[in-house]
């Protein structure tokens, strides 16, 4: 593979001409830019990006540090921001963080090698910290209040608030509520909504907290059997409520006739289930481009503009839940 030196050989100009060219810095003359240019064609030389990187401080890569890559809607979060920042010629770098510092460790020094434009963090990250360290472009997704990193979020609080009033109107009296680690600043705002809705009515709920990724099947199944009197499901996930479905039909439960099943979250499978899902919708859209329209913003320098966006949710009624 053709070198740059190779390049300055061919063009008979030194390397820092070439480097010149490649970056369209510094002063050429016309007849020797053709050379030049000439001899890459020739050789059929490809730059060192990284290196050219470096050269002008700006990679145009994007970091996005995720806490996993297994649920569907990190998966087709991470697809529309790509898709968002290859429109300005940016690349995602992700990062699977799995909560591990470790990892994390390792994560930091590739971003300080690659000169990274600006980072994306989503949801938990336990040890902030090290990433406000880096000095970057930043900004969160599901956190809030974090000074100086404007943060982006669903109307969780309302979304629980959506949830529990559906299943109210529907006639559901005898609630339970299986949800995400309560560690999670989603999960604390969806049960904030879901409660507050309840005890307007007077109702009580039962809650079971599972690992979002891969809920327990046994641990829901068991759930269920501990409340036969169980009416109605709110889930905290699309991926629990598909599970709780699948639970309820072991146990010879019909849904949505003997329980009525919620999920959050409308990813592409609760429609493909039978019974399809009813869900909580938040648009991966708009998360997706708002977070690019904020650190843009940052990168070019125009401001990420507020520091918090909530970005809405709404109702999505399929079979899962009865209609009114």
């Amino acid at each position: 593979m053709p070198t740059i030196k190779d390049v300055a050989k061919r063009s008979n100009v030194s390397v820092a001409t070439v480097s010149r060219v490649l970056n369209n810095s510094g002063y050429v003359n016309t007849e020797t830019r053709k050379f030049v240019e000439r001899a890459i064609v020739e050789l059929g030389y490809i730059p060192n990006e990284l290196a050219r990187s470096l050269y002008r401080k700006q990679s145009k890569i994007i970091g996005m540090i995720v806490p996993h890559l297994s649920t569907y809607f990190f998966s087709g979060l991470i697809e529309r921001i790509e898709e968002f920042f290859a429109e300005k010629d940016y690349k995602l770098m992700i990062f699977n963080a799995r909560e591990d510092l470790s990892r994390e460790e390792k994560m930091l020094q590739v971003f300080n090698q690659y000169n990274l434009n600006g980072f994306i963090l989503v949801t938990h990250v336990p040890h902030l910290e090290n990433y406000l360290k880096l000095n970057k472009p930043m900004i969160a997704i599901d956190h809030r209040n974090i000074e100086h990193i404007p943060t982006i979020s669903s109307d969780n609080v309302e979304g629980g608030k959506i949830a529990a009033k559906h299943l109210i109107e529907n006639g559901c009296r005898e609630i339970l509520h299986i949800r995400g680690p309560s560690v999670l600043l989603t999960v604390q705002d969806r049960t904030e909504g879901f409660e507050s809705v309840l005890n307007q009515h007077g109702l009580d709920h039962v809650m079971l907290d599972l690992d979002f990724r891969r809920p327990d099947m046994t641990m829901i199944k068991d759930f269920i059997k501990e409340h036969p009197e169980a009416d109605a499901i709110f889930c905290d996930s699309d991926t629990i409520a598909i599970t709780t479905i699948r639970a309820l039909h072991l146990l010879g439960r019909k849904v949505p006739d003997d329980v009525q099943v919620l999920g959050f979250d409308n990813v592409e499978i609760g429609e493909l289930i039978t019974p399809s899902l009813s869900t909580i919708e938040q648009s991966i859209e708009m998360l997706a481009k708002t977070a690019y329209e904020k650190l843009l913003g940052i990168i070019e320098g125009d401001g990420p503009g507020k520091n918090h966006t909530i970005t809405p949710v709404r109702l999505i009624q399929r079979e899962s839940t009865k209609k009114k």
